[in-house]
């Protein structure tokens, strides 16, 4: 639900506030925007920014200007009402608002992820169908440092040395952690962002939050909130928060898994279920063919970076096909065990790299198109199984950039002019990592070819 303070006038809420970080989720994810007084802010005063900015990406650079207007025009910044908060964090007071990217023409910009979910949520409300989700994002805390050749460390813990990997699922206080996450979950409180459970999760000094499920663009923003609150707190504390997808070799990777399921609004049932026999219905399995039949188009939604791959190829609980099975995390797409009423699929392939507004609305586009063509799945696996061919996913960035390129599926589902700019920065992501000389190249290759 959202926070209780979203009933209170912005006004009040905001009392005592001199400056307010207006944001928008970029491509990758990535917080965007300006600073404005607050009394800009209540005034309603006009927040405009480049269109560029929504394609930026992670290295500061731009995809040619034609994929975002060659003149560069502006967007507006638009504030989301119920998404105002004050950041408890900030040592001076603060406030961050969540934005929609509008055109000046007032319609919701084709370039931002954001809009990009809340056009796939319309495709369902036409149906009288409420998309449920929730998602499960992993972290890793380390240690800061300077040199980017060198491994994250984690922090040493209370008895003097650091984590070294036998910690998964221990509640115990040796980390050394207590008052950061004592932080982070006052911070989530602030900015109405429940939690179900946290854990210690089997990497080093890695950890995952659940957050409860609900509404598809309401999770999408805690998560992103999330993820801006977790690296400030950890900055606050002299620690860093690392949300690649595998920061560490020989570890574990870290994913951002989401649970889907569609509620037909009218009676208020899952339609995944039969309610005069609680078996599987049509919808469901219509639901796993479509992920089957989309996502690996869209893998590239889902593990954006080039380090996404490293977690896809180390398979360990990170799963790269579209195999889908009961109860079992050997598949990317997993059926909790779970009551009749609660019947849903776990999409197990998005990494905590990934936009959550991007990977959420690609789930949720894959289902509907499957539900809309009824389109069956191939069958469920079970126990160790190798993946067929078909539903395999791609296993590299470039290749993952080609298949979305190749794809008239994903121009079906989502606006072009998205998938051409999407596309674009990718590439220029890919081509800044190829023209760097890595450690690995150096420590082997240099003096021995």
């Amino acid at each position: 639900m959202p926070s209780p303070l979203a009933a209170i006038p912005l006004s009040m809420r905001l009392a005592g506030v001199t400056e307010i970080e207006c944001v928008t989720p970029d491509l990758n994810g990535i917080p965007r925007g300006k600073v404005m007084t607050v009394s800009g802010f209540l005034a309603e005063r006009r927040l405009q920014m480049a269109r560029g900015v929504m394609l930026q990406a992670v290295m500061g650079g731009y995809p040619a200007p034609r994929f975002y207007g060659s003149e560069d025009g502006d967007l507006i910044l638009r504030a989301v009402p119920e998404q105002v908060h004050v950041l408890p964090w900030a040592e001076t007071p603060r406030a961050l608002a969540v934005c929609d990217a509008v055109e000046l023409d007032g319609s919701l910009s084709n370039l931002s992820s954001r809009a990009l979910l809340q056009s796939v949520l319309e495709r369902y409300t036409e149906r009288n169908w409420q998309p449920v989700v929730a998602t499960e994002l992993e972290f890793f805390i380390f240690e800061p440092h300077a040199d980017g050749a060198q491994p994250f460390q984690p922090p040493i813990g209370l008895d003097g040395r650091r984590e070294v990997g036998q910690a998964a699922f221990s509640v115990g206080s040796n980390n050394g952690l207590r008052g950061f996450f004592a932080e982070v979950r006052s911070a989530m409180e602030a900015l109405g962002i429940p939690a179900d459970t946290f854990m210690h999760e089997m990497g080093v000094s890695q950890f995952e939050i659940n957050f409860v499920h609900g509404d598809p663009l309401l999770i999408a923003d805690q998560t992103f909130l999330f993820k801006h609150l977790l690296h400030e707190v950890a900055l606050k504390h002299g620690l860093i928060a690392v949300c690649m997808a595998k920061p560490l070799g020989q570890v574990p990777g870290s994913s951002m898994h989401v649970h889907q399921s569609v509620i037909e609004k009218r009676h208020g049932r899952n339609i995944f279920t039969d309610p005069s026999n609680e078996q599987p219905t049509f919808s469901f399995y219509h639901f796993i063919g479509g992920l089957q039949h989309c996502l690996a188009d869209l893998t590239l939604m889902m593990a954006p970076n080039i380090n996404s791959y490293q977690r896809f190829n180390s398979t360990y609980a990170s799963p790269n096909s579209l195999c889908w099975s009961v109860d079992n995390r050997s598949a990317g797409l997993r059926v909790p065990a779970s009551d009749a009423a609660n019947r849903r699929i776990e999409n197990r392939l998005p990494g905590a790299d990934a936009n959550p507004y991007l990977a959420i609305a690609a789930g949720l586009a894959a289902g509907f198109h499957g539900l809309a063509n009824e389109i069956d799945p191939a069958a469920a696996m079970q126990g160790e199984f190798q993946p067929p061919a078909e539903l395999r996913l791609p296993s590299s960035l470039p290749a993952a950039i080609d298949r979305l390129r190749n794809s008239n599926l994903a121009t079906e589902l989502f606006p072009a002019e998205f998938i051409e700019g999407y596309i674009a920065t990718k590439t220029l992501e890919l081509e800044s990592f190829l023209a760097e000389i890595t450690p690995w190249e150096r420590r082997y290759l240099g003096s021995q070819v």
